[in-house]
């Protein structure tokens, strides 16, 4: 159980809500999981039930070792789960962590759904937190990905070659992007402004 975010931890946005996972979670998670086109560019195959839930229960193993929290993203309206993502590579003595693991149905791609959610995210971790780096990546090649970090304010950091290993045995290079504690206010401000032109509020 990690000692630098609470266990019960819930971030409220106005569309969205992140909840800490739950194995009640999973069958929900499935069932949202089963389009292949949110898999495209991952390491591994979530429209797989079993292999998901294997993912799955290793976020909530991580968790416990303090590494990892992991979320499911509700949508507020219907209380229904659009995805989940994650606070990944937990490191409290240098105020650092990664947003990652971060997936929806497509059919909330392109909405302003996931800017809620980073907005919600990443304000906890400079805010509550008091982090001084946040590090988000994506495969190379997925091309939407990138520009949806990017639309958040991230900053290109370069590619990693054969950062990781696919269920399949390819590598995968990864774009690195960051955000750091002196760009946040700027960052929160622009993001909040993309958001509500988004939402329409």
């Amino acid at each position: 159980m990690s000692t630098w975010i609470h266990d019960s931890t819930e971030l409220n946005g106005t569309l969205v809500r992140l909840v800490p996972l739950k194995t009640e979670h999973f069958d929900a998670l499935a069932q949202v999981a089963s389009d292949k086109r949110i898999w495209a560019h991952y390491t591994l195959d979530g429209s797989n039930e079993g292999r998901l839930r294997t993912a799955l229960n290793d976020g909530l193993l991580e968790k416990q070792k303090g590494a990892q929290f992991p979320f499911v993203i509700f949508e507020k309206a219907t209380d229904r789960v659009l995805g989940s993502t994650r606070l990944l590579e937990l490191q409290p003595a240098h105020r650092k962590l990664e947003i990652g693991w971060t997936w929806l149905h497509p059919d909330h791609w392109g909405t302003a759904v996931n800017l809620e959610c980073k907005l919600l995210l990443l304000s906890f971790c400079f805010e509550t937190l008091g982090t001084t780096r946040v590090q988000l990546r994506t495969d190379e090649n997925n091309i939407r990905s990138r520009k949806a970090i990017e639309k958040i304010g991230a900053r290109f950091e370069g590619i990693l070659r054969h950062d990781l290993i696919r269920d399949d045995g390819t590598h995968r290079n990864s774009a690195y992007f960051s955000i750091i504690e002196p760009e946040w206010e700027g960052v929160k401000k622009a993001l909040s402004e993309k958001l509500r032109i988004k939402a329409g509020w």
